[in-house]
């Protein structure tokens, strides 16, 4: 069963709402009774990275997520700030991420840029997907867009995990992978056929 991990953050229905479009059940869960017979995950996430750590470790539901993720080996994708509490930490806050994909989240620093950019990145931009990303951007163009929103980005310790590039200033890593967890910086819940085409291909992974 697809279970979306309801924690307290993030758009719940949307990713519910898209599922049902193209006939794919899922399943909310809000307490580890939920997660039983979970074969794949998502976690969503909007908001600060700290408050998104607390939330996940107050929910009770941490525990029984690292077991499906490294034991059972359950595919999990973070969005968002549920892919930024992948990492080791984050320039946001003070408290230590998941620290499942080794990496960093930093802020975006135009400083030494001529043009000013707004913050935060809002709206919709291209996502370049390289080999590493096939299964998850299969079917999309190579300058598929996508619906962001963040002033945060991961910075890979090991750039082998980056599997998608956006510019916005500068490159910085809009998808991740390590074995079975990956993450995305946009929100495919709010892309529309791009987001739908993405979602549908992680159900299928």
């Amino acid at each position: 069963m697809l279970t979306i991990i309801d924690y307290g953050l993030g758009n719940i229905l949307s990713f519910q709402n898209v599922y049902k479009r193209i006939n794919i059940e899922t399943r909310i869960a809000k307490s580890i009774a939920d997660l039983e017979n979970a074969t794949k995950l998502i976690l969503p996430g909007v908001g600060a990275f700290d408050h998104a750590v607390d939330l996940l470790n107050a929910s009770g539901m941490r525990s029984k997520i690292e077991e499906l993720v490294f034991q059972k080996k359950t595919p999990i994708i973070g969005i968002c700030v549920g892919m930024q509490i992948l990492a080791n930490s984050s320039e946001e806050g003070t408290k230590p991420g998941l620290g499942w994909i080794a990496g960093s989240v930093k802020k975006f620093d135009f400083r030494k840029l001529e043009k000013k950019i707004p913050m935060p990145h809002m709206g919709w931009n291209d996502v370049q997907p390289n080999e590493e990303g096939s299964e998850l951007f299969r079917g999309l163009d190579s300058d598929s867009r996508f619906y962001f929103l963040h002033s945060y980005y991961f910075e890979c310790t090991d750039k082998q995990n980056e599997i998608s590039k956006t510019d916005y200033g500068n490159s910085f890593s809009s998808a991740i992978k390590k074995n079975h967890i990956y993450g995305v910086q946009f929100h495919p819940e709010k892309s529309h056929h791009s987001g739908q085409i993405l979602l549908k291909n992680f159900a299928e992974i």
